[in-house]
This record gives C-alpha cells, structure tokens and sequence, in this order.
C-alpha cells in the first residue's frame, strides 16, 4: 500500500496524532553562533535560522523528531518551515535550499524508519512548507498600494524548488501551512502539485489557515470558508487550522471548516496565548483536555500542536484522544462554492 492508502485507512479508523513545535524544542538547547553556523562559509549572523540546523546540528534535529514520535506522533513534519530561497535570503542562505530540503527530509524519514523498527507500525514524514515572509495579497508600502514586493510566478517557482527537494528526500506529504495570505496558499499548492506529477509519485498535499485575530480572517482578508473554497479545487488530502490562538479558540472556527469540508481536518493550535515575554505557559494537560473536546464534538481526524507544543503536550494529546472515534466526513450538497474574501454559494 502506497502512504496515502495507509494514511486514508488509519484515519477512517482512528484520530491520527500530528507533532508540535519545534522553535520551542530548539531553544531549549541554548545554541549559540557556532551551532548555527557550523563549518559553512556564510557572511550573515545565523543565530535562529533554525533550518539550517539540518545541516549544521542534524543530531538535534533528529532528536525533536524522536522525541515527537516516542510520545505517540503519527506523522512528523520537515524541519523546513523557512527553507525556499525567498525566505532563506534573510541569512544569505538562499543558495542552499536544495540541500536543506533534501537534508531535512532524509532527518525526518530515518527518524521515522527507527521508529518503525520498534514497533512495525508505519510513520509519515509531512514536507513542512511555510508562508514565506513575503504577502502576494497586501502591499508593505503604504503609499503605494499597488506594488508588491514578489509576483505570484516567482513565488511558486520558489516553493517548486522546495517541493522538488523535498520529494526527493522520501517525504510522504506536502504541508503548505500556517497560511497567512490565500494568494501565497495557491502558489504553493499549485507549486505542489506540479512537484508531483514532475516526480511521478502520489505525495498528497496538505493545507492549514492561520487566523490573524477574532475576526476570525487570515491576513490577505479571508475567512476560514473563503480560504477553503478558494483552494478545494486542489484537492487537499487535509485542509485545517493551525498557530494563532490556543485550542479554546480555535474550536468556533474549527467547528465551522469541519461542517463544510469534504476532506480530512487536521488542527494544531498554539499552547494557549502567549505571556508578556512571548512564552507559551499552557501546560499539557490543559491542551489536551481541550483537544478532547474537540474530539467529543467530532470536530477533527488529526491533531498536534504548534507555538509552545513540545513532545510532553503530544504525548498528553496522544493519550487523551486515543478512544476517541475520528470526525465522519460529511457528503455535501452540490452547488457552486465560490470565495472572494467572503464565500459564496449559488444552488444547484
């Protein structure tokens, strides 16, 4: 069976267990300059280009995954959020996109193949693919509202290298997450699926919105309903919700994608808001108590966690939802769904 059949067949199951942040686990180990750097020849300070890690601390890396795997994950993530060229410049890394990704993905796998040796049960690696710190949608000149400071074609040709890299390395999904800007959202689905027919093998793409505030819209403008009828024509393996608040609110919005999604949900919320320092002070036991109500709801077939989520609030998760039965995909009506920043249905 190919990873896709596996995937489909456990979720129809069972609720699937996601891994959680790994910003959080990385500062833990108190790196400096050195660490970051290693031996490569790079200009600009490297201190927090966390992806680069997969080069220069590969050990650590795969420790995270590990770690995430050993306390129940069913499918671990790239360490690649930041890795296309366009997001890499910042550190004058750009040139080195391929290798992370191929790097990153080779991590993730071996982490995963160990894991299965244990136990035989099969493990996912999800290629994580970032919004990128450029807006296709909004202009950061305020007195030229027109410009933009990268167009859709070059955005996409960035994300296609990073999908090319990323197949390559033996991942098993396309993660295009934390969704900022449905303009950019497009560009690396489109990107995705064009990396998939390039390598000739099923590597199903997965999609997640972030919500900028409780107006409930991403930044671009669009609402959770908007962003997914803009994207269904994709055909998302998972579409979901992930980052910006902690599980509590997170639920009204989840509640809504999951009555008009024909696809699998998959949500990984923040460890609650973070403090006045920026730190995340919700402890596992509270995330997982309001994931499981997520589950008594029906809400979801996959969870995990986000800003703050380390392998103790995946292992709690992991434990408190383990009973609990997956969210039935609904069939829906046919009509004509169409999306500007609002969604819009015209009958059949």
């Amino acid at each position: 069976m190919t990873a896709e059949q596996l995937f489909r067949e456990r979720a129809a199951r069972q609720i699937l267990v996601f891994d959680g942040g790994y910003g959080t686990s990385i500062q833990k180990y108190g790196l400096q300059e050195a660490d970051y750097r290693g031996d490569l020849p790079l200009e600009k300070d490297q201190k927090g280009n966390n992806d680069l890690l997969c080069l220069t601390r590969p050990d650590i890396v795969e420790a995270i995954h590990t770690a995430y795997l050993d306390n129940g994950a069913d499918m671990i993530e790239t360490n690649t959020f930041s890795s296309t060229g366009i997001a890499m410049a910042d550190y004058g890394c750009e040139h080195l996109v391929r290798e992370l990704n191929l790097a990153a993905a080779r991590i993730a796998r071996e982490a995963c193949n160990k894991a299965e040796a244990k136990n035989g049960v099969k493990r996912f690696v999800a290629g994580s693919i970032g919004p990128t710190n450029k807006t296709l949608s909004i202009s950061p000149q305020v007195n030229d509202p027109a410009f933009r400071e990268v167009d859709f074609d070059t955005l996409k040709g960035q994300y296609r290298e990073q999908c090319d890299a990323l197949i390559e390395g033996g991942v098993d999904f396309l993660l295009v997450e934390t969704c900022f800007d449905t303009l950019n959202a497009k560009a690396a689905g489109m990107a995705a699926r064009e990396a998939e027919a390039a390598a000739g093998r099923s590597v199903p793409l997965m999609m997640s919105f972030t919500i900028t505030d409780m107006s409930g819209r991403n930044l671009s403008g669009h609402t959770i309903a908007a962003f997914w009828y803009s994207l269904r024509h994709l055909k998302p393996i998972t579409i979901g919700v992930n980052c910006a608040f902690g599980a509590d609110l997170l639920r009204p919005y989840l509640s809504e994608l999951s009555k008009i999604s024909d696809t699998l949900i998959l949500a990984y919320p923040n460890a609650g808001l973070p403090n006045e320092l920026g730190q995340y002070d919700e402890l596992p036991a509270r995330t997982a108590e309001l994931i499981a109500e997520w589950t008594r709801e029906g809400l979801v077939n996959m969870v995990g966690g986000c800003c703050g989520t380390t392998p103790d609030h995946i292992g709690a998760i992991a434990r408190a939802i383990a009973s609990a039965p997956p969210r039935v995909v609904p069939e829906l009506p046919v009509f004509t769904r169409l999306a500007g920043l609002e969604p819009m249905h015209i009958a059949a």
